[in-house]
């Protein structure tokens, strides 16, 4: 699910990872689970393309964990400011399973 609102920067069609661009500038990279490429989109349904502008907690794909989970991959799903230059500190907020709404970082403005 988008993090927040933005735009799809990158969406692999596979399905497995997307890039978003929020308005303030942040820029993320969702990587749905471990090596999750070698899958070639079994298990992944994109719902999103790139282009695409989105509101926090839209699907960005449907996802079968059991599919990934029964090749032997890991679901982790990192999320990573591919920005953070461009900012101040990145704090994470939440860690293991969250829930749909649930705030992951706190991305804070470059200080002057």
């Amino acid at each position: 699910m988008a993090p927040f609102d933005g735009t799809v920067t990158v969406a692999f069609p596979t399905g497995h990872a997307y890039g978003l661009k929020s308005a303030s500038g942040v820029q993320v990279l969702i990587h749905v689970g471990m090596d999750t490429v070698k899958l070639d989109g079994k298990g992944f349904t994109p719902h999103v393309s790139k282009g695409d502008v989105v509101r926090r907690g839209d699907v960005l794909a449907e996802v079968d964990l059991d599919v990934i989970r029964e090749a032997g991959y890991e679901t982790i799903t990192p999320v990573v400011v591919t920005n953070k230059k461009k900012f101040g500190a990145v704090t994470p907020l939440a860690s293991g399973q969250v829930q749909r709404g649930d705030a992951l970082l706190d991305v804070a403005p470059k200080e002057a």
